[in-house]
C-alpha cells in the first residue's frame, strides 16, 4: 500500500515539476523545477529497491541541472523576458525530425529483431553497484564514452561562451570609462 501511494505521489509531483519546466517563461524557475523533477525521478528508483541508481540519479543528473542552473544565472538576465528568434526554421525542423526518427528506430529495433542478446556476462552473487558497473563498462561502454565526450564538449563550450561574455563586458566597461574621461 505504501509503495502505491508513494508511486502516485512521485508521479504527480514529477509531472507538475516537468510541466513547470516546459511552461515557465522564467529560466530560473524552469531550472529549479527541472532539478526538483530529477529528484522526484530518483524516488522511483528507491521504490524499486535500486538504491544505487537513485543516489546516482540525485548526484549526477541533479548535479548536472545545478551546473546548468549556474550557467543560466551567468548568461541570462532574469529580470527581463527572453525573446528567442529562430534564424533557420527549416534546419530546426530537419534536426527535430531526424531526432524523432532515430528515437523511433531505437525503440522499434529490439521489438523487430529477436536475436539481440546481452553482450555482458551475467555474474551471480554481485551487488547492485557491481552489476551496474559490469553492464556499464561492457554492454553500454560506447554510449557511456559518447556521453562523456558530449559533457566535455559542453563544458568547453560553456567556458568559451563565458570568456566571450566576460571579454564583451570588460570591453564595454573600458569604453565607458574612456568616454567618461574624454567628457571631463
Amino acid at each position: 500500500m505504501f509503495e502505491t501511494i508513494a508511486f502516485y505521489l512521485f508521479s504527480a509531483v514529477t509531472i507538475v515539476m516537468f510541466s513547470i519546466t516546459v511552461l515557465s517563461k522564467n529560466a530560473l524557475y524552469s531550472m529549479s523545477a527541472l532539478a526538483a523533477g530529477m529528484i522526484m525521478i530518483s524516488g522511483f528508483f528507491f521504490l524499486l529497491d535500486a538504491d544505487f541508481l537513485g543516489v546516482v540519479q540525485i548526484i549526477v543528473y541533479t548535479g548536472a541541472v545545478m551546473a546548468l542552473y549556474a550557467f543560466g544565472m551567468m548568461f541570462f538576465d532574469t529580470t527581463r523576458e527572453v525573446k528567442e528568434e529562430i534564424k533557420a526554421p527549416k534546419l530546426v525542423f530537419l534536426l527535430s525530425g531526424m531526432a524523432a526518427l532515430l528515437m523511433v528506430i531505437a525503440l522499434v529495433a529490439p521489438i523487430v529483431s529477436d536475436h539481440i542478446t546481452a553482450l555482458y556476462p551475467m555474474v551471480e552473487g554481485v551487488e547492485n553497484p557491481q552489476a551496474v558497473g559490469i553492464v556499464l563498462f561492457t554492454k553500454y561502454l560506447v554510449p557511456f564514452e559518447v556521453a562523456a565526450v558530449m559533457l566535455l564538449v559542453a563544458m568547453i563550450a560553456g567556458i568559451v561562451l563565458a570568456g566571450k561574455k566576460m571579454d564583451e563586458s570588460l570591453t564595454l566597461k573600458v569604453e565607458d570609462e574612456f568616454q567618461e574621461k574624454g567628457a571631463k
